[in-house]
């Protein structure tokens, strides 16, 4: 497998990326995969771990920051913006279509985490994919307003809209609005604000396990009202007849949605389950992302043999 850097624009905003290349390549272009990374992830973490895997089965594949986050432009810092997220997936699908080395027809989209959901709307409204998968995908903005399990108390998310408004008002005034700090100090505060899942969240982010300089440690508070009123699954229904597979652990407490979206789904549609693991398990830990990738590449390779 062969890395290089490159960047494409995204609504006027340089996004960084990382292409991956097969290192023995057969004749004529190749099929490639936008390979998008988690909420407050950047293209080096989960998203860069798929991504080699997929090349070294023989797909082109292309990772990215999101805008606003990493090494991509946009101010603020740190912002969550559901809408430049899924443009940002379009954008990466454009750069493609631009590249002597891909064939057009034969491109398909990765989202794992909060770009599974990202992935979804942007497949739903962009015909040049040709199939679309997820590995731990949720909508984020179901997570901030229900819960990673979907039972959070709904008086939480309205806080959190207080406190954006009010930086809103703050920005408004010249006066700093601060930002929402995802991670707590600590493995017990996690616990106890999130339980296991926002422990294994800490885990990874926050310590020597996944942990990057340039991960996000907080939102920029606009992030919130943003992801007040997206959706990200009602695309969903717009994917077939193009297919779906979903990549979800047997202990990931975000599986309702993937359960969701399985319902919606109007074309082909696998929900594939893997023994054992957690939501984040599928991030990094090899005895879950082995099976994981295998199912993945099956699947492009099945979807992405032949052009349109």
């Amino acid at each position: 497998m062969i890395r290089s850097s490159v960047t494409f624009r995204s609504a006027g905003i340089d996004i960084a990326a990382h292409l991956h290349l097969p290192d023995r390549q057969g004749p004529g272009p190749l099929p490639a995969v936008v390979v998008g990374h988690p909420g407050t992830s950047v293209k080096e973490q989960s998203a860069g771990l798929y991504a080699r895997q997929l090349a070294e089965r023989g797909f082109l594949t292309l990772t990215f920051d999101a805008a606003h986050q990493g090494e991509s432009g946009g101010t603020p810092r740190g912002l969550e913006d559901p809408g430049q997220r899924v443009e940002d997936f379009k954008a990466a699908v454009s750069h493609l279509t631009t590249r002597a080395d891909v064939d057009a027809g034969r491109i398909g989209l990765l989202g794992i985490c909060a770009s599974g959901g990202y992935a979804l709307t942007a497949a739903g409204g962009d015909r040049r994919v040709r199939a679309v998968a997820t590995v731990s995908g949720v909508d984020v903005a179901r997570q901030f307003r229900l819960g990673a399990d979907g039972t959070q108390d709904p008086a939480v998310f309205r806080g959190l809209l207080d406190a954006a408004a009010q930086a809103r008002t703050a920005a408004a005034r010249g006066e700093d609005p601060g930002a929402l700090p995802i991670f707590p100090e600590t493995a017990e505060q996690a616990r106890a604000l999130g339980g296991e899942h926002a422990v294994e969240g800490f885990e990874y982010y926050c310590t020597a396990r996944g942990r990057h300089d340039r991960s996000a440690k907080s939102f920029a508070w606009p992030s919130i009202d943003k992801l007040a009123s997206f959706d990200a699954f009602h695309a969903v229904p717009l994917i077939g007849p193009r297919p779906l597979l979903q990549v979800v652990g047997t202990r990931a407490v975000t599986s309702w949605m993937a359960v969701d979206v399985h319902q919606r789904a109007t074309g082909p549609r696998e929900l594939h389950w893997i023994q054992g693991a957690s939501h984040v398990d599928l991030y990094d830990r090899k005895e879950y992302v082995e099976p994981a990738v295998d199912r993945l590449a099956a699947f492009f390779t099945e979807h992405l043999t032949e052009a349109a």
